[in-house]
Parts: structure tokens; C-alpha cells; sequence
């Protein structure tokens, strides 16, 4: 059998003399892709990184996990991508205080140490003038007057800081470094004003990558008022009531629930009612429905392609995180398979998002979070798709959610949308423009991935320089 390119690469067999041996003897830490980074490093002028930072240092979680509304801003991996911070929790000033020693200001690097945010790194900015970190981020403040601590950060999050960071984990049942591991990894040395060459041309790429992305998310944010704009369909103003009445005999042999009768819901089913077009129960087009297979995580590296609930965006797939069942799984999964045209619904965690299946994923398997609905000639399966993610539909999608810990949605559900029916003509109008408006915001985001690649190979070659 002819090797794959991972395999040539990385060679499931090879050699490493003795000399070579580094203190640690798993094969792991000595794949060739990693041998590759490090003898291109060794010719570089470089230093370890903790010999240029002043200390190394992970913060802690408060006592009982409990966060305050306000206070001292407090970092997790996931409220952090480089030069993206976004504040979700605060802890308060006294337990900061007990962990001063983690605490954070403009100019230091973080870094994710622990499982599968491992090697997301971040350049604290200067709008955030003090905060902390949990115990799997690690905070680097560097000493030495030769490094500029933004071009750190960029490096460690290029390809060579980061094959480093793989390398030095331990992996185990989830990988982690500790700071003797940090400590070792290998930080090239450019004279500052390459340095700060290598920071200007990495922030001009993220500012219009971000820009690239504002717009992308406008266009696509633009979707549902079009989509209610050509059905006659007025926005309801959203808001919640603290204390409202609802008749006994409106509640017969219904749900009880106080949220579940809030006035801005009835609102928005009127709206959808006195929209330019009649409405009918999606059951009447709907010709197949069921859910998805529950199965065990059993996934290997080739077999049944399986859909996840992850891989289910609105009007959309995400293919890049499929998995795969063994064959032996395929009478076990019954008829949990799609077909070109089918659609697909989440019924759990964010419920009613939904996709109409492209012919790439034809004869894919799908998981139990999902429901397969197929629908006749009558209905335009785009526009159905367009019209259930919509953001009114979504509103009271939510609402008919059940379970106390994580909420679902059920076939009887779906059945029961009410959905606007306009002429075929119209609905293959609205969906035509819909594919534009998702077109043009793909080809946006392919334009912002693409610039911030091109600098990082940029950036790679003037460091190895």
C-alpha cells in the first residue's frame, strides 16, 4: 500500500539517534515534522523564552466557580485570539488580589496550555489596564529589551511557535504544557526594527482581515429584513414583560409556563399572520421526517461519513470536522442517512438550525441532535430553509423548546411551523437572492482568511531570514 502524504511526512517508524535524545523518549516529541522546525530554528539567532521573559505565570479559578457582574476582568482561553479580547467575566477585587501574582496588563502575552484551546495566544491591549487569568492560560512578561512582546505573541501564534507548542505538550488524555515546557521553546531574535517590521505588516493584515469579516457580517446580518421586507412581514418590537395575564381557558391542555405565554410572542405570531401572504402548518409539505442515529463515539479514520450537530450552520454546512463510523455501524444507523435536497434541523442546544443538503454529503450518515425532514414539489426547499432560520421563526422556535438542563424540540414541533407561503416564483426569487447574499459573504471571508495567510508566510520567511 502507497504511503498518504501524512504518512511520508510522518512516518509511523523511524529513527533518532542517540545523541539526539533530548531528555524525553516519546516518539511524539521527536516526529519529523517537529525535527523539520527545529533544525530550521537552530540557524537562527534565538533565544529560549524563559530566558526573556520575567516570569511565567497561570492564574486560578475562585473558590466555588463563582464570577462577579462586575470587577476585575478575568481571562479564560476561549475570551481570547491575539489581538482579540472580549470581557465575560469579572471576579472581584479581593480574590484578585490573592492571585496578583497572574495578574495582566497591556503588553503581556497569553498563552492556552490546556486541552483543546491549547496554543491560542493573545497580545493583552492597552484598553484593558488590569485583569487575571484562569489556571490554563499561562502569562508570559518579557525582560529582555531586544523583543518586542507583540512580535512574541506573533510569533508564537505562526506555524514555527506553534509546531514548538505541540512538541513540548505532554498528551495524555488531554494535552497540556507546564513552564519548564514552555521555558524551552525557541524564540527567534530579528534586530527590533525587523521586529517592528514584522508587527506592522501582521496588524495591517489583521485590521483588514477584520474588516473584510465587519462586512461580511453586515451582509449576512441583512438576510432577515429582506427576507421579512419582501413578505410583508413588520418586526414586532421584542420586549419582555415582569408581569402580564393570561386567560384560564387560553392554557386548556397547554403548556403552563410563564415564558412560554409572554405577550411579545403573540406579537410576532400576529406579525407573521398579517404578512402580505397566507401561512400553512409545514406539515402539509412535509412528506419524511425522523431523527437522527445515536451512536457511540466510535469514529475512525475512514468509513461512514457522520453529520454532527457542529456541522450544521444556517443554510449552510461546515465540512471541514467531519467524522467517521466504521461500516459495521451502517445497519445500526438504520435510515439516519440524507439525500441530496433533504434538510436537516437541530433539535437540541441551539435548536432550529437549519440546511438543505448538498449533493456532496449525498448518502452521509446523522446524528441523533438532528431531524431529517423532506419535503414535496409544492414548496421551495431553499426558501423553507431561509424561512425557519429566519429571525422571527428562531424567536419562536426557542419558545417551544422542552427539558429543564438542555433543551429540545420535537418532531410535532417542526410539523407546526407556520410558515409563509408566497408563489413558487417568489419564493425561487427570495431564495436566489439569499444564495447571492451568502456568496458574497463567503467570498469576503475566503478574501480576509487569505490576507492574513499571506502575511504569515510573509512574516515566516523574514524571520528565518
Amino acid at each position: 500500500m502507497t504511503p498518504t502524504k501524512t504518512q511520508q511526512s510522518n512516518p509511523q517508524i523511524f529513527t533518532i539517534w542517540s545523541d539526539k535524545i533530548e531528555g524525553r523518549i516519546d516518539p511524539y516529541f521527536y516526529r519529523a515534522e517537529f525535527i523539520e522546525i527545529e533544525n530550521r530554528l537552530e540557524k537562527t539567532k534565538y533565544e529560549k523564552l524563559k530566558n526573556i521573559c520575567e516570569d511565567i505565570k497561570n492564574g486560578s479559578t475562585p473558590e466555588g466557580g463563582v464570577f462577579e457582574n462586575s470587577g476585575i476582568p478575568y481571562f479564560r482561553s476561549q475570551d481570547f485570539k491575539l489581538f482579540n479580547f472580549e470581557i465575560n467575566q469579572y471576579i472581584n477585587l479581593e480574590f484578585h488580589k490573592k492571585i496578583y501574582r497572574s495578574s495582566i496588563k497591556f503588553g503581556d502575552v497569553l498563552l492556552a496550555v490546556v486541552g483543546a484551546t491549547l496554543g491560542v495566544v493573545g497580545y493583552v491591549p492597552n484598553r484593558i489596564s488590569e485583569g487575571n487569568i484562569n489556571q490554563n492560560v499561562a502569562r508570559f512578561r518579557t525582560k529582555d529589551k531586544r523583543i518586542n512582546s507583540k512580535y512574541l505573541a506573533i510569533f508564537l501564534s505562526s506555524r514555527y511557535g506553534q509546531k514548538q507548542i505541540q512538541r513540548q505538550a505532554t498528551v495524555t488524555t488531554q494535552a497540556y504544557l507546564n513552564n519548564e515546557q514552555l521555558g524551552q521553546i525557541k524564540i527567534p531574535l530579528p534586530s527590533l526594527p525587523i521586529q517592528n517590521k514584522i508587527v506592522s505588516i501582521m496588524s495591517k493584515a489583521y485590521e483588514e482581515k477584520k474588516r473584510k469579516e465587519i462586512k461580511a457580517g453586515e451582509i449576512l446580518n441583512s438576510v432577515d429584513d429582506f427576507v421579512l421586507k419582501e413578505l410583508g412581514i413588520k418586526m414586532p418590537e421584542i420586549k419582555k414583560e415582569m408581569v402580564f395575564e393570561v386567560w384560564s381557558d387560553e392554557v386548556d391542555n397547554k403548556r403552563i409556563d410563564a415564558e412560554y405565554w409572554q405577550p411579545y410572542l403573540e406579537e410576532v405570531e400576529r406579525s407573521i399572520n398579517n404578512g402580505k401572504y397566507k401561512t400553512e402548518k409545514l406539515k402539509k409539505y412535509i412528506t419524511k421526517i425522523h431523527y437522527g442515529a445515536s451512536t457511540s463515539n466510535a469514529y475512525v479514520d475512514s468509513g461512514i461519513s457522520l453529520l454532527r450537530i457542529l456541522n450544521l450552520k444556517a443554510n449552510n454546512l461546515n465540512l471541514s470536522k467531519v467524522v467517521y463510523l466504521p461500516e459495521s455501524f451502517r445497519k445500526k444507523l438504520g435510515n439516519a442517512f440524507v439525500k441530496t435536497g433533504d434538510l436537516l434541523i437541530s433539535r437540541s442546544g441551539t435548536v432550529g438550525v437549519v440546511a438543505v443538503m448538498p449533493k456532496e454529503v449525498d448518502g452521509f450518515a446523522f446524528g441523533s441532535f438532528m431531524i431529517k425532514f423532506c419535503l414535496n414539489d409544492e414548496i421551495n426547499k431553499e426558501f423553507i430553509s431561509i424561512w425557519l432560520n429566519n429571525k422571527l421563526n428562531k424567536i419562536l422556535t426557542e419558545r417551544e423548546k422542552i427539558g429543564a438542563i438542555q433543551g429540545n424540540i420535537t418532531i410535532s414541533t417542526i410539523e407546526n411551523f407556520n410558515i409563509p407561503i408566497p408563489s413558487l416564483n417568489i419564493q425561487k426569487k427570495i431564495s436566489e437572492k439569499i444564495e447571492l447574499y451568502y456568496s458574497q459573504s463567503k467570498t469576503l471571508q475566503k478574501e480576509a482568511k487569505e490576507v492574513l495567510e499571506k502575511a504569515k508566510e510573509k512574516v515566516e520567511k523574514i524571520i528565518l531570514k
